[in-house]
């Protein structure tokens, strides 16, 4: 009995750990042009410049093929400051509400240093 009850707790520990370590997998690497045509919640990689803010978390974005809105929580931002001149690479979720697309970004990388 006390052999069951403790194999049960190991695998409670380890499946809760497989849950928590989340996505590890790359992203797909793509342009703003294509990122534009991708569904509700793709998970994507873009890189180019924030040429814009638009408000307190949303920021145009641009690459060689055209541009799109981020939504870029403060907290994602870490201690990486950026201007209009550094290039980034952005991942996140493609996010499509009514009219309106935007990235909603999980991570920032500045790629210039």
């Amino acid at each position: 009995m006390q052999k069951l009850f403790i194999v049960t707790l190991l695998s409670f520990f380890c499946i809760s750990n497989v849950f928590a370590a989340g996505f590890n997998g790359q992203a797909d690497k793509i342009s703003v042009i294509e990122a534009l045509k991708r569904p509700d919640d793709s998970y994507i990689t873009v890189e180019g410049n924030i040429v814009k803010k638009i408000s307190s978390d949303k920021y145009l974005f641009k690459d060689a093929t055209g541009t799109m809105t981020v939504e870029i929580d403060n907290e994602k931002w870490g201690n990486t400051g950026v201007s209009e001149k550094d290039t980034l690479e952005l991942s996140g979720e493609i996010e499509r509400k009514f009219n309106s697309i935007h990235l909603d970004v999980d991570t920032v990388k500045k790629l210039n240093k």
